[in-house]
């Protein structure tokens, strides 16, 4: 195997091009954005093949698509062409005498928790900017780039710092509205109304309802949605009830937009967690840190 030295690494123009049309699966979509020719991008990605002595894409009719040499690298490369990025942004930043950090975070608790507390931080810490990016699952955070994490789910993350936040209590709830048409002022009654479900947690009503010793298979029946915030706009236009987590729907239950069905909250056994690399001291992070924790306190200080 040769190896590469510096003067062998293929050019910054070849690498985007092979990255853009390896997304696309298509030179002619690549072209199109990098406001290229065709033969330009077709000629790039040969170059960059021959460089590399591999083939990475293969014709299919009139289309292109990957090799698995070409499909790993591109993998590869999208991570690298982000880190590079960051990299810029946070010199940028440095010379700007501030500190960027970067936020995996799951989208509904972003914007339904983090980012209307997030002006007390950013003010007490105004040398410290935010950039906050959907992340589901969890993820090599050294390899991407990122400085932390906010986890749902079991304490669970490799080679990771997990610092938990909350544990998840979730409580019955709807508009004032369908409890008045429905008369759903008790766990029988609520058992006759229409039901709204999230789809990766269909038996939490059925985990709810036998705390109050009922059961039925009619439990399952009603509205099913992928995402709470679906739910939220769904119970808040009387659609159904919802079994919600309490700190997804705080302005909510202030506004009296929603309201409590039952003081029986349902704990499950899944908590919130921050998360940062194991063994990363990073003061940003630290502050970031210890002011979620110091929210979290509040938050659940004021919802007890």
């Amino acid at each position: 195997m040769h190896s590469v030295g510096h003067h062998n690494l293929p050019s910054y123009a070849l690498l985007r091009s092979f990255e853009c049309a390896a997304r696309h699966e298509s030179f002619t979509q690549a072209a199109e954005e990098l406001h290229l020719t065709q033969s330009a991008v077709s000629r790039q990605v040969k170059e960059l093949e021959d460089m590399m002595g591999a083939t990475l894409f293969r014709r299919v009719g009139r289309r292109v698509v990957l090799t698995e040499a070409g499909r790993r690298f591109a993998a590869d490369l999208a991570i690298d062409l982000e880190n590079l990025k960051q990299s810029v942004v946070r010199a940028i930043a440095v010379g700007e005498r501030m500190s960027t950090l970067r936020i995996g975070i799951l989208p509904t608790f972003a914007s339904r928790w983090l980012i209307p507390r997030l002006a007390t931080f950013l003010g007490d810490h105004p040398n410290i900017e935010i950039r906050l990016e959907t992340r589901t699952v969890p993820f090599d955070l050294t390899r991407e780039r990122f400085d932390v994490a906010i986890h749902f789910g079991k304490a669970d993350w490799p080679d990771a710092r997990m610092t938990k936040l909350f544990d998840e209590e979730m409580l019955p709830v709807a508009s004032p509205k369908f409890r008045d048409t429905h008369m759903a002022t008790e766990p029988a009654r609520l058992a006759q109304a229409p039901l709204l479900h999230l789809i990766t947690r269909e038996s939490a009503w059925i985990d709810w309802f036998a705390m109050n010793n009922i059961s039925d298979k009619r439990l399952l029946t009603g509205r099913h949605f992928d995402q709470f915030s679906m739910i939220i706009s769904a119970a808040a236009a009387s659609l159904g009830a919802a079994l919600l987590p309490k700190y997804l729907i705080e302005t909510e239950l202030e506004g009296g937009i929603l309201i409590p069905l039952s003081d029986m909250a349902l704990k499950t056994h899944n908590s919130y967690f921050v998360v940062s690399a194991a063994g990363d001291v990073n003061p940003q992070v630290n502050a970031f840190t210890r002011w979620l924790m110091a929210a979290a306190k509040r938050a659940n200080r004021t919802s007890a």
